[in-house]
C-alpha cells in the first residue's frame, strides 16, 4: 500500500516576536518530490516560516510534521513534551537548510564543511563522508574545489558548497531562504541552475525567493505570503498569471 504521509505538513503555525505576530496561522502541505516557492514582500514572514519548519523558531501555536514526525516535541500520553537538544539535533539532520549568507565555516576547507555534520551528528565514517562530499561537489560543479577555503571562492561558489553541505545529510526536505539575495547578479544563475536540477530530480523543497521566473520553473505550488498569512496558493501558471486575490495582484503588479 502506498504511503501517503506528506513530506511536510505545516498546521496553523503562529509565531510572534515582541508582541508582533509574524506568522498568523500558516498551513502548508507538500508530498514527497514536490517543490513550493514562497513569495511575498519583505517582512511577510517567509524566513520565519522556514525557521519554524526546522524548529530554529519554536511556533507559539500550531505544529510542523516532517515525514510524519512532529518537529520539536514528542507525545507523552496526551501531553506534548519539548525535545532535548540532542533529540532536536537528530530531527534537524533530516532537513537541509541553505541560508542567504552561506554560513560556511571559514576555518574549514570545502570538503571539511560538507562532512562536518554527517561525521559529527550522524556518525558517518570520515572516509565514506569524504566520498559522498566528492560526489556532491561534482554534482554542483565544484569537483576541483574540495581543498579550497570559503574565502577563496566566489559568492556563487560558496552558495553551491552550502547546497552540497545540505545534501550531505540526505535530508527528507530542503529549505532555501532567499538563496540568491546575497549574490552579485552575474552569479545568480549558477546557483539557480543547481536548484532547478534538484527540483527536476524530485527533491522535496521549500524555497523562499524573490526570483519569480525561477519560482515558475521549479515550483509545483507558489505561495503568496503577506502579513504572516497565506493570502493565496496555487500552481505557478495560476498564481503568477491569473492571481485571484487583490493583494496578490497588487504585489505582482509591482514586481513583474
Amino acid at each position: 500500500m502506498k504511503d501517503e504521509t506528506p513530506a511536510l505538513d505545516v498546521r496553523g503555525v503562529h509565531k510572534a516576536f515582541g508582541g508582533t505576530e509574524v506568522l498568523r496561522g500558516v498551513d502548508l502541505r507538500l508530498r514527497r518530490g514536490e517543490s513550493a516557492a514562497v513569495i511575498g514582500p519583505s517582512g511577510a514572514g517567509k524566513s520565519t516560516l522556514l525557521r519554524a519548519i526546522n524548529h530554529l523558531e519554536a511556533p507559539d501555536r500550531g505544529h510542523v510534521l516532517v515525514d510524519g514526525e512532529l518537529m520539536g516535541y514528542r507525545r507523552h500520553r496526551r501531553v506534548l513534551v519539548a525535545l532535548r537538544d540532542r533529540e532536536l539535533l537528530r530531527q534537524r539532520t533530516r532537513i537541509g537548510f541553505v541560508f542567504q549568507n552561506f554560513n560556511l565555516f571559514p576555518h574549514l576547507t570545502v570538503t571539511e564543511n560538507i562532512i562536518e555534520a554527517p561525521v559529527g551528528a550522524l556518525g558517518v565514517p570520515p572516509a565514506r563522508a569524504r566520498e559522498r562530499a566528492a560526489r556532491l561537489l561534482a554534482r554542483v560543479g565544484l569537483a576541483d574545489r574540495g581543498g579550497a577555503y570559503p574565502r577563496q571562492l566566489s559568492g556563487g561558489q560558496q552558495q553551491r558548497v552550502a547546497i552540497a553541505r545540505a545534501l550531505a545529510l540526505e535530508p527528507v526536505l530542503l529549505l532555501f531562504d532567499e538563496p540568491t539575495s546575497a549574490l552579485d547578479p552575474e552569479l545568480v544563475n549558477e546557483v539557480l541552475t543547481v536548484i532547478k536540477d534538484l527540483a527536476r530530480d524530485g527533491t522535496t523543497m521549500v524555497v523562499a525567493t524573490h526570483e519569480l521566473g525561477f519560482a515558475r520553473e521549479i515550483a509545483d505550488t507558489v505561495i503568496f505570503l503577506d502579513g504572516g498569512v497565506v493570502v493565496e496558493a496555487g500552481p505557478p501558471e495560476q498564481l503568477l498569471d491569473a492571481p485571484r486575490h487583490a493583494r496578490t495582484q497588487a504585489f505582482l503588479a509591482k514586481v513583474l
